[in-house]
């Protein structure tokens, strides 16, 4: 009967999933803002079981994936290019979040000693990987914005969870020791890339052993499991571990597996973590719950003040350090300054503004020890945990909920180069298909006209990309938009006709799916793949 009632519990959570995640496409706000408000507004339903957050099943099961997934998707180019800019967010503004964070907790919570104090800091420095790669991608932020908040979420972890460990010892044992501190940062981070590189590796090598897709698949989804729990065994930084080896995973996933395997897998993994993201963000409403039986309901609006506190701490320091630390630089290195300009100033506001806490800190807060060394309660454990949720709600609502607001209003500094780099890499690529052809052409084929046919198709392709950018070029944004809905047209036009030879016996539903697949995949092709089918066709032979 238990595992009938966890079973129960899993399908009211899919369903609230994505009955919240159906009302947040409609408003047009990022779902894990509304499903975290839907979880709170759960967690005062009179009736309903409490649902306690495991922080294990969070560091073991959730986090892998998402991590590895978030680095998989996360441009190594343009993490490279921004390595500074992430590095003084990820290391230097946690050290300076932990640290003011902590002073304030210090002083408004009376009796809690420094080491506490620096562990809550640690626990809500961090901006979260997922928050950031779930919210932001619904967003249209510049590019460089876009990588360097990716880069660091991926990174920050890393820090934040050291210094928690660390301070978290000292909370526990009552001893410190800054030396031995610092040699275990670095040990944990050297140790994470290692262990990220090895999996990487051997993914690669066991990827390009087999040639069935299923099987490729299930290899991207037992690598981030594996390097978490080798890192983990050796004691190392399991997150590093994790955005190394997708890192790695990414650079060479394009070469050893067939397409098919590529959709595939970008199917399955697109689903998992919509899921993973989706139980995640609404447990995180749901805590609510849980966290008023754990303070007498006396202290709630005093602590409720405390971390309305703290939450401003986090969001004025990050808004402070983000120009400083751009501004600093620039003002050191004279040639810096010459050859990457200060950004605008929205830009940078919208930078300090995207700061939003999620699930690491949530499950770091959650998995403090009841006990400290001496056998007493850790102290201020349950407030501490409060305190955390308040930031966490706080810059996840307020912040990400106002991001698209404050980006439609300012006038950020767009990327121009995107585009002329996808039509310089379609010209790359019509380019290298001519060369194949013509290296071709000497062999013997025994259907030569194909060759010319493709020959003409590839000419034309690179005319129209060689072309684009002439004042007289007829492939302008309009003709190509008019081309992409003509195109939709007669996909949907033979998509309907295969329906239809099914549905009449013609044909068998293995000859539809085979069809359907290609006309998917041209669809994608050409950007329409998000189109449906309208009702009115559908109600038409065509």
């Amino acid at each position: 009967m238990n595992n009938l009632y966890q079973l129960k519990i899993i399908i009211l959570l899919l369903t609230a999933v994505l009955a919240l995640t159906t009302v947040a496409r409609k408003l047009a706000i990022p779902y894990p803002i509304l499903l975290v408000v839907g979880g709170l507004i759960l967690s005062f339903v009179p009736g309903l079981p409490t649902i306690r957050l495991d922080p294990d099943l969070i560091f073991l099961v959730f986090l892998p994936p998402l991590l590895w997934a978030a680095a998989y998707f996360t441009s190594w180019r343009d993490f490279r290019a921004n390595a500074r800019p992430i590095t003084l967010l990820a290391v230097g503004l946690v050290l300076v979040t932990t640290a003011a964070v902590a002073c304030v907790a210090h002083t408004v919570l009376p009796g809690l000693g420094w080491a506490g104090a620096i562990v809550l800091g640690a626990i809500v420095s961090p901006p979260d990987a997922v928050s950031a790669t779930a919210i932001l991608k619904q967003l249209h932020l510049p590019r460089r914005g876009i990588s360097i908040l990716e880069g660091e979420s991926l990174v920050n972890d890393a820090t934040a969870l050291v210094l928690y460990r660390t301070a978290l010892v000292a909370a526990v044992s009552g001893t410190f020791e800054l030396n031995v501190t610092l040699m275990d940062f670095f040990l944990a981070a050297t140790m994470g890339i290692a262990v990220g590189f090895v999996v990487g590796i051997v993914s690669r090598w066991a990827l390009s052993l087999t040639e069935d897709s299923f099987s490729e698949i299930a290899v991207t989804l037992l690598a981030p499991y594996i390097a978490w729990v080798l890192a983990e065994q050796a004691h190392a930084s399991a997150v590093l571990a994790c955005v190394v080896g997708g890192l790695y995973i990414r650079q060479h996933f394009s070469a050893i597996v067939a397409p098919i395997t590529r959709i595939q897998a970008r199917a399955v993994w697109d689903l998992l973590v919509f899921i993973l993201n989706g139980i995640i963000f609404i447990l995180i409403g749901l805590q609510l719950d849980t966290l008023r039986d754990a303070i007498p309901s006396s202290e709630l609006a005093l602590l409720t003040v405390n971390g309305l506190l703290v939450s401003a701490t986090a969001i004025v320091v990050r808004l402070i350090w983000v120009p400083v630390a751009a501004w600093v630089p620039r003002f050191l290195s004279p040639s810096l300054r010459a050859r990457d300009p200060m950004p605008p100033w929205s830009n940078l506001f919208i930078l300090g503004w995207a700061g939003m806490r999620g699930i690491v800190s949530l499950a770091a807060a959650l998995a403090l020890p009841l006990t400290t060394a001496a056998g007493i309660p850790f102290p201020f454990r349950a407030e501490i945990i409060l305190i955390a949720f308040m930031v966490i709600l706080v810059t996840l609502v307020l912040q990400g909920l106002s991001l698209p607001l404050l980006i439609r209003s300012l006038d950020l500094n767009e990327d121009s180069n995107i585009e002329h780099e996808e039509r310089h890499a379609r010209e790359r690529a019509a380019m290298a298909a001519l060369a194949r052809l013509d290296d071709v052409a000497a062999e013997d084929w025994s259907v030569p006209d194909h060759i010319e046919q493709l020959r003409v198709h590839y000419a034309h392709r690179l005319q129209r990309y060689v072309d684009i950018e002439t004042p007289d070029t007829k492939c302008t944004k309009v003709a190509a938009e008019a081309f992409r809905r003509l195109r939709h047209e007669t996909l949907t036009a033979e998509r309907l006709a295969v329906i239809d030879l099914r549905d009449d016996g013609v044909i068998s539903d293995d000859i539809l799916h085979r069809l359907e697949h290609e006309l998917d995949v041209e669809a994608l092709r050409i950007g329409v793949g998000e189109l449906r089918v309208s009702s009115e066709r559908r109600s038409k032979k065509p």
